[in-house]
């Protein structure tokens, strides 16, 4: 059952069809109110109003038969997001949201909902906000199964190829220099990495929450598959977009990787690099995806490079 009828934002709807194209979001958008009807009825819920802040998934609050509360999420049925599932599954709540329900046909997940739910952003010391996420990540890397299907940070490097494709050759508005550094520590970082684990891949001060079980767990992985030293690298960059006016911003992200890279036993070199190549590589996406906002990474790669 759905309380209080079916709002769907406008803003989120332009979001949907500026990344999936006008026809095919118009199409899903009509068929949302029915996906979370069924939902509802087959997981036994009461779902309430949408949360403010809708990105690109339609999520809400949900309370089950038995007076549980929990989180509903419903996304454009993509193949690229499965993945995030799958390592819910594979952490079973271990430093990460505990999944109760999915259905992939419909592309929608039944969470766990963390209370208080305070994000990371609001922990005003840094060092101590490095050191929640730290702990995080320590608790939810899970070794690389023997059969998977979760992508592989190479796999999100090529992206970077279609930047030269899209400006035929060039990199747009992108500084040269700054892109050639970003391919050339990709291809010696990716065949030297480390032991492979499960990886969150986005995993920054909107995605490490409050909670009641645990002190902090992470919300909304990403899924995929690289060495422990590639995950920081989000977190470098963030919270967007206070994160591109701190002040000296390469002082701050040299304390990040030093804090980082201790408390998780790792190598900081790889660290650093990894931050730079993936701030380009962010960059590029907000171009590819016209969401806006490629001079905020640009910048912290820029105060990696100078750390």
């Amino acid at each position: 059952m759905i309380d209080g009828g079916f709002p769907i934002p406008a803003s989120f709807a332009e979001r949907m069809r500026g990344v999936y194209g006008v026809a095919a979001a118009d199409d899903w958008l009509a068929r949302l109110p029915g996906i979370v009807e069924q939902v509802a009825e087959e997981w036994g819920l009461v779902v309430g109003p949408p949360v403010a802040n809708l990105s690109f998934t339609w999520v809400a609050p949900a309370e089950r038969r038995d007076g549980a509360r929990a989180m509903l999420k419903v996304g454009y049925p993509d193949a690229e997001t499965w993945p995030g599932v799958e390592m819910l599954r594979l952490c079973d709540g271990r430093g990460m949201v505990r999944l109760l329900e999915a259905d992939r046909e419909f592309g929608a997940t039944l969470l766990e909902r963390l209370e208080p739910g305070t994000m990371l952003r609001a922990v005003e010391g840094d060092d101590e906000a490095m050191a929640i996420a730290a702990d995080v990540m320590a608790e939810m890397w899970q070794p690389e199964p023997a059969a998977h299907g979760f992508p592989h940070v190479a796999d999100w490097a090529r992206g970077l190829a279609r930047l030269r494709e899209r400006f035929d050759g060039g990199t747009g508005p992108l500084p040269r220099w700054l892109v050639e550094q970003a391919e050339a520590l990709f291809a010696e970082l990716l065949p030297s990495m480390s032991a492979l684990v499960v990886l969150h891949g986005d995993l920054h001060h909107e995605n490490i929450l409050a909670a009641s079980r645990a002190p902090w767990l992470a919300i909304d992985p990403k899924g995929i598959v690289g060495e422990p030293a590639y995950e920081p690298g989000a977190l470098l960059r963030n919270p967007i977009p206070e994160i591109a006016t701190m002040p000296q911003l390469p002082r701050l992200l040299s304390r990040r990787i030093d804090l980082l890279s201790e408390r998780l036993d790792l190598d900081r070199q790889r660290v650093r690099g990894w931050g730079i190549a993936q701030a380009v590589l962010s960059a590029w996406w907000d171009i590819d995806d016209e969401t806006g906002g490629w001079e905020i990474p640009i910048a912290c790669a820029e105060a990696l490079v100078a750390v």
